[in-house]
């Protein structure tokens, strides 16, 4: 399996880790990804300002994806949304496309409607599949309890996604945490937004979203999410929530490449840990003694 990587703007810059989690998933199980350098933003910030100049910079990066004869595997909820966007806008109106490309070709670029876009939490649960998955399982993080986060554009709006996992009750993200061993725990809101779309607009009413999150999974110990702007509203304001709301709350974000990575036996130096904002030694730590109590009833 071969892809082309799109990063976008977000993961390169606030969470290092999950890009280098991936990677060593991606490695780990046969997936070949391929950076192109000249990718740029989805143009999802300028969406509320030009629908045009939106369409247009999506479709940039697939005429990118294109030239390479890939399909774009993405890290990004947002992203994905975008482009998948506008790939079923372009593929089913002839009229808009012809327009799109008009523009493109100033620049010598041409968007022909062969790439597909997919999350890379979509490509391992739908391409590499949960059985492979469970089969590569080493390191089994029995007795950990682990939040999933959806989000928002991972599976919405569902129409362009063909059907893939159940907007409303998805199960995707619980299934691949329940393989690695872990409790995949429900909790109240589960599919509401992490308040990063607001974020710009009102503060506190983003950060009180968040944290009404956070507070009803306090019992887990871990979220785990797939979008690099999730990571932001969860991990990076935590302590911001914390200080305006009188809080004290201190969990855990993981990116389920982390998870993964950990059950499959990567080294935890490998998936970038060293950049997680709340602190994931006491949580490795426990880890380790649980497995070192396995080894020990085994011999």
């Amino acid at each position: 399996m071969r892809f082309a990587l799109y990063l976008g703007c977000t993961v390169p810059i606030r969470t290092p880790n999950y890009e280098i989690s991936a990677r060593k998933i991606a490695e780990k199980i046969g997936i070949e990804f391929v950076d192109i350098p000249e990718f740029t933003c989805c143009g999802f910030p300028v969406k509320p300002m030009s629908t045009n100049a939106t369409m247009l910079m999506a479709a940039y990066n697939l005429a990118l994806a294109e030239e390479k004869g890939l399909d774009i595997c993405t890290l990004c909820s947002a992203c994905t949304s975008t482009l998948t966007d506008v790939v079923y806008k372009l593929n089913k109106d002839d009229g808009l496309k012809k327009e799109i490309n008009s523009q493109l070709e100033k620049i010598g670029k041409r968007y022909q409607g062969k790439v597909k876009v997919r999350h890379f939490a979509r490509i391992l649960y739908e391409n590499v599949g949960i059985e492979r998955l469970k089969k590569l399982v080493k390191i089994p993080l029995n007795g950990f309890k682990f939040a999933a986060h959806y989000g928002c554009h991972y599976l919405k709006p569902s129409e362009i996604y063909d059907g893939f996992d159940n907007p409303e009750r998805p199960v995707s993200l619980d299934k691949m945490i329940k393989i690695t061993g872990a409790q995949s725990v429900d909790f109240d809101e589960k599919n509401l937004c992490c308040g990063g779309g607001i974020l710009g607009i009102d503060e506190n009413v983003a950060l009180r979203m968040a944290r009404e999150k956070l507070e009803n999974i306090e019992s887990a110990d871990a979220m785990v999410l797939i979008c690099p702007f999730c990571s932001v509203m969860y991990e990076a304001n935590q302590r911001q929530i914390n200080k305006r709301f009188s809080s004290d709350i201190n969990l855990p974000v993981l990116f389920l490449p982390q998870i993964l990575g950990l059950s499959i036996g990567i080294p935890e130096e490998e998936l970038g840990f060293r950049f997680n904002k709340v602190k994931t030694k006491s949580l490795l730590e426990r880890l380790k003694h649980s497995n070192k109590e396995e080894v020990i009833e085994r011999a």
